[in-house]
């Protein structure tokens, strides 16, 4: 398994448009990918589990990602939390 940090980078938190673009790039691997909060964890294929975390801007998630391109996986998805736009 791969895990990596990452922190919301948007000033309106997670919400539908990068949570958008966090799926369609999930949907990419074969890997299971998540996103978690805490506690609480999402199915990085499912855009209301991701929106449904309630992560804020500043929030610290972690990626998570098993399976055979589990590297690169994670390491995609990460990416997208550089793109502050």
């Amino acid at each position: 398994m791969k895990r990596v940090p990452v922190s919301v980078p948007w000033k309106e938190g997670l919400h539908m448009r990068p949570a958008a673009r966090l799926v369609k790039r999930a949907m990419r691997f074969r890997s299971e990918l998540r996103l978690r909060l805490g506690d609480n964890m999402a199915d990085l294929r499912s855009i209301i589990a991701v929106v449904l975390l309630g992560a804020g801007c500043g929030a610290m998630l972690e990626v998570e990602a098993s399976g055979g391109d589990e590297n690169e996986a994670a390491e995609a998805i990460a990416a997208v939390f550089q793109d502050t736009e």
